[in-house]
Formats: structure tokens, C-alpha cells, sequence
């Protein structure tokens, strides 16, 4: 029990924002004192700086990293959003919704091991190249049967929605996974499936069922065949399986079908 608790406890600083370290009065106020704001910054993409004077075109900041006061043309800077938005789990609630503050807050949020990050309809992902203990039985636990905005962002938490709203809607859902190769779709596929094979099959039969992270089974259906494609599309496989009954294995369920597109594309079918 004591090793159970441990190892969520463990797996929580990687989910859930530590609130009483963000945003604090002191934070609040120095940000407000400083009128800070994003820049453009060659080593960093934006960097915050302190706005000191306005001029016609331009302002002068003064850089929060160095000190170092610097012209900058005035269409170029972009507001910071307050403190209290920081590490936030959705960026579709930022006060200033630009490029700089997307960034900052991914990057703060990956910073602490947090890789999952909504923005409004979509989950953000980076890949932290490393396991992370985020993908144990009790996190799935954890997820089941809960609303989106009641946990922290979390590929489960997509692969929940479509599940429940195929079982709800008795309609067919789709989870479409895009980025650059190495960024982590075919990871984020295994979890998608292990994830509906463990919600999807009875408690008793579960330990049976279930689709095991390194299964072969779902190891065969992922691996991607040689097809002809135009350019600049990439070979990449189309996922659909069907819903079956209990006590068949999930993995029958799953077929591999050859498909040209720039994406992961995941289907749900409600058999």
C-alpha cells in the first residue's frame, strides 16, 4: 500500500502544478512594476524585459536577465500575462494569447516535467525523451470516468472523452495525433490503446485483456510499411478497430490499413 502511495505521489509532480508556487504577491507585484513584456531575443526567441520609456515606433526595455536597457521597435514587443497565469494547463484561458506567452508557457511547463499542455479543443505534447511515470495502472485509474477539466492534461484524458462520448452519442470518434517525426505519436498511440483496452475491458478480464505498453501485438500493428506516396506526404497507417465483444482480446480488434497523410489518424468504431 505504502509503495502504491509512493509511486503516485511520484507520478503527481509531473501531472498537477504546484499552485502555492506561482503567482504569490511578490511575483504579482514585481511584474507590475516592471510593466514587463515579451522582446525578441536571438538566443531565447523572446526574453522579458521591463518597458521603461515609449517613443514613435520604438520603446526602451530594460532586459529582466541582464539588466541591459535595449531599443526595440514597438510592433515587436508583446504583452506578459500576470503571474497568476503561469504553468497554466490551459492556454486558451491566457489573458494575452500571443506567440511569446504560448512559448513561455510551454517551455515553463515542460521545464517541470509537465508535457501535456491544452490549448482550447487540442492537446499539446512534448516529448520529454525520458520515461515518465505517468502511464501506470493508477493513472488510468485515475482518469476514468472523469471530465476533461477535472484532471490535469494527459493523453488519457482525450482517449476518455472519445470513449465516453462513443458510449454516450453511440457515434464514431476519431483522435487525430500531427507533428514532426520524433515528436512522439507513436508513443502517444500506445497510449491511446492501452488505455481504451484497460476502461473497455470487464475488471475480472482485465489483467488477460489489456494491451501491455511493449505488446507485440500492438507493436505489429504499429509498424509502418513501405507504400507508394506522392510528396511530400508521408507513409503513415491508418488505425481503425472496432468495438467488440468482451471477451475477445482488444488487439483483435485493431487492423492496420495503409494510408497516405500527414498525421496519425485514429478511428473508434462502435460495433
Amino acid at each position: 500500500m505504502a509503495a502504491r502511495v509512493a509511486q503516485r505521489d511520484a507520478a503527481e509532480r509531473y501531472l498537477f502544478v504546484d499552485r502555492d508556487s506561482v503567482g504569490n504577491l511578490a511575483t504579482q507585484a514585481d511584474w507590475t512594476a516592471k510593466r514587463l513584456v515579451w522582446v525578441p531575443s536571438e538566443r531565447h526567441g523572446f526574453e522579458a524585459a521591463g518597458l521603461r520609456e515609449e517613443r514613435a515606433d520604438e520603446v526602451l526595455v530594460e532586459l529582466a536577465e541582464n539588466g541591459r536597457q535595449v531599443l526595440v521597435p514597438k510592433h515587436e514587443v508583446q504583452k506578459m500575462n500576470p503571474p497568476k497565469f503561469s504553468k497554466v494547463e490551459d492556454m486558451a484561458e491566457l489573458t494575452c494569447l500571443n506567440e511569446a506567452s504560448v512559448l513561455h508557457n510551454l517551455k515553463d511547463r515542460y521545464y517541470s516535467g509537465l508535457i501535456y499542455t491544452y490549448s482550447g479543443l487540442f492537446c499539446v505534447v512534448i516529448n520529454p525523451y525520458k520515461n515518465l511515470p505517468i502511464y501506470t495502472e493508477q493513472i488510468v485509474e485515475m482518469y476514468r470516468g472523469k471530465k476533461r477539466h477535472e484532471m490535469p492534461p494527459h493523453i488519457y484524458a482525450i482517449s476518455e472523452a472519445a470513449y465516453r462520448s462513443m458510449l454516450q452519442d453511440r457515434e464514431d470518434q476519431s483522435i487525430l495525433c500531427t507533428g514532426e517525426s520524433g515528436a512522439g505519436k507513436t508513443e502517444n498511440t500506445k497510449k491511446v490503446i492501452q488505455y481504451l483496452a484497460h476502461v473497455a475491458s470487464s475488471h475480472k478480464a482485465r489483467k488477460e485483456q489489456s494491451i501491455p505498453l511493449e505488446s507485440p501485438n500492438l507493436a505489429r500493428h504499429l509498424a509502418s510499411g513501405r507504400i507508394v506516396c506522392h510528396p511530400p506526404a508521408r507513409p503513415q497507417p491508418f488505425l481503425p478497430f472496432d468495438w467488440l465483444p468482451i471477451a475477445q482480446p482488444p488487439w483483435r480488434a485493431v487492423h492496420r490499413v495503409p494510408f497516405c497523410c500527414f498525421a496519425w489518424l485514429f478511428n473508434i468504431f462502435l460495433g
